[in-house]
């Protein structure tokens, strides 16, 4: 029985040590046959971008083409006409994936080293080159500070090009890692400024160029990195071409589990790890697949393998209407949204870039509704419902045990603990938000917290009944259980904190927001007051 793959991106030493391998060589088939020039891929991470990416670079280069060509025997390609072009051309294959640095200072240094090291692949060059080409090349190689460094791949492809007698092939892998993590880091201005040119320079109007692909999670559209690249193909995950070439198809995924013996199971596999939707093609995550069939049972795989911080983020910055929309994913509900290719950092207060971000980065699925740009919006699978519900929980309530406690004391009625549980909360959740004057921060807060509850409760945020329009009710999905309908208020002072909880309780009933749950046949019901002051709060309950 062969290894798993996992963490084996580079195709040669995946095919050398015969791994197991789902064939998706027809992607170079559909690369050669594409027109353009240069073609950006985005997908989430882990979706198979850096393999493909390898063995695009195998398949083109020129430098042992005889040894590489071997690598592609009995694989679909090589009964393509296509094949012809294997060997062909000199590549350069650049991976960014690693370049998250703190500062500019350090991402521009490790940037230096990234091309020192690309450059010394190179150095037979050297011999070829004029005196002034030369110091060029010299200073990328030996990272001198006065080297061009924005110019390093147009340079070096211009040496190759002249060299080989052949026009060069550009695989940038990750481009958009420095940038996401220059936005996280506190650097962005600084760090748009040369990877803008930087890209530019290499892939636009680049006489020794080609064909130039390029992988990442984003499209970073707005900030003017590819405003110039008017030979630029973007293929995302609402493209229908090359939508099976990233990601498992259910067939491949079936013949995967046949072979490790686990087809009894392809139904629980496809909750957890099915849902996405490439272009019209169903996809199963394959890095969950892969650590699925490795450990033989189901989990989490594919949602802990990053730091998450862009999602973070903008779920700390988003308002209320966020967590309203996500309440109903979490329910099973579908959103209808507008989406296009692009990401703009520009405009992280936008709800718009979250739900961008959210689907292109593979926490969302969507499915076309119409001809334009309008879609579904849904929850793949279990694995990314895991996350909203766990990781969620973690990151801003302090954790799932301080949360299920909580929950449990209010369950209970016993409201003393309950206060103190979600005082709790309170005070961790200090420590990612500004403290506020504002009541629908905390609106927020409680109803971001409550969404995990969707399992057993409809969750209404906003919505009239009664006499008014109501802050919160936790509706029960079994009308015998206890229903809850949530006041909040914000105090001037620490010492207004008793009062304003007992206004948001008298407030409950004299506006009689429980009609509609008796309307329902929910007799059971309890109405809290919460009062709230920076760090403090004060629960009331009747």
């Amino acid at each position: 029985m062969k290894q798993l793959p996992i963490g084996v991106s580079d195709f040669r030493d995946l095919i050398v040590g015969n791994y197991y391998f789902i064939d998706k060589s027809a992607f170079i088939q559909e690369i050669v046959r594409d027109g353009a020039k240069v073609k950006l891929f985005t997908r989430p991470r882990r979706f198979g971008k850096t393999l493909n990416v390898s063995m695009l670079k195998y398949f083109f280069d020129i430098t042992n083409a005889e040894e590489n060509k071997k690598l592609f025997q009995g694989l679909s390609i090589e009964s393509s006409p296509y094949f012809k072009e294997q060997g062909k051309c000199p590549v350069i294959y650049l991976s960014l994936k690693d370049i998250k640095e703190a500062n500019w200072q350090d991402c521009n240094r490790r940037m230096r080293k990234l091309l020192s090291d690309l450059f010394d692949e190179y150095k037979y060059l050297r011999d070829s080159l004029d005196q002034r080409d030369l110091k060029n090349f010299d200073a990328i190689w030996m990272e001198e500070l006065n080297g061009n460094y924005f110019d390093a791949l147009k340079d070096l492809s211009k040496y190759l090009s002249r060299y080989h007698q052949k026009k060069v092939v550009i695989l940038l892998d990750e481009y958009d890692t420095p940038i996401v993590s220059a936005y996280e880091n506190g650097y962005y201005q600084e760090a748009i400024i040369f990877f803008r040119t930087f890209y530019s320079a290499a892939l636009k109007d680049n006489l020794f160029l080609e064909l130039g692909v390029m992988t990442g999670i984003l499209r970073v559209a707005k900030e003017g990195i590819f405003s110039g690249l008017n030979n630029l193909a973007v293929y995302s995950i609402l493209n229908e071409r090359y939508s099976s070439c990233f990601g498992l198809t259910e067939i491949e995924v079936q013949e995967a589990l046949e072979y490790y013996q686990l087809e009894y199971n392809l139904q629980e596999v496809k909750k957890w790890y099915d849902g996405y939707c490439f272009g019209n093609v169903e996809i199963y995550n394959p890095w969950s697949i892969i650590n699925y069939i490795s450990n033989r049972k189901v989990g989490a795989y594919w949602v802990g393998t990053s730091n998450n911080v862009l999602v973070y983020d903008l779920l700390e910055k988003s308002g209320n209407d966020i967590f309203e929309d996500l309440q109903l994913v979490f329910q099973g509900e579908s959103l209808f949204k507008t989406l296009d290719y692009s990401f703009s950092f520009q405009d992280m207060t936008n709800p718009n870039e979250i739900w961008q971000l959210l689907v292109h980065s593979g926490y969302l699925k969507v499915q076309r509704i119409d001809e334009g740009e309008k879609y579904a919006i849904s929850i793949p699978n279990l694995e990314i419902y895991s996350f909203f519900e766990k990781s969620f929980l973690n990151r801003f309530l302090g954790g799932i045990d301080l949360f299920q406690e909580m929950i449990s004391e209010l369950k209970r009625g016993n409201i003393v603990f309950f206060e103190r549980k979600l005082q709790s909360i309170l005070l961790h959740s200090m420590s990612y938000h500004d403290i506020s004057t504002h009541e629908k921060y905390y609106h927020n807060l409680v109803l971001g917290m409550l969404l995990s509850l969707t399992k057993e409760y409809h969750i209404h945020s906003n919505q009239e009944s009664g006499y008014g329009r109501y802050d919160l009710i936790l509706e029960p999905k079994q009308n015998d259980k206890m229903a809850y309908i949530f006041e909040f208020k914000v105090a001037k002072t620490e010492e207004d904190l008793e009062k304003k909880a007992e206004e948001a309780l008298q407030q409950i009933a004299e506006r009689e927001y429980y009609i509609e749950l008796q309307k329902r046949g929910i007799l059971h019901i309890l109405t809290l007051g919460i009062a709230f002051y920076g760090k403090k709060l004060k629960v009331k309950v009747k």
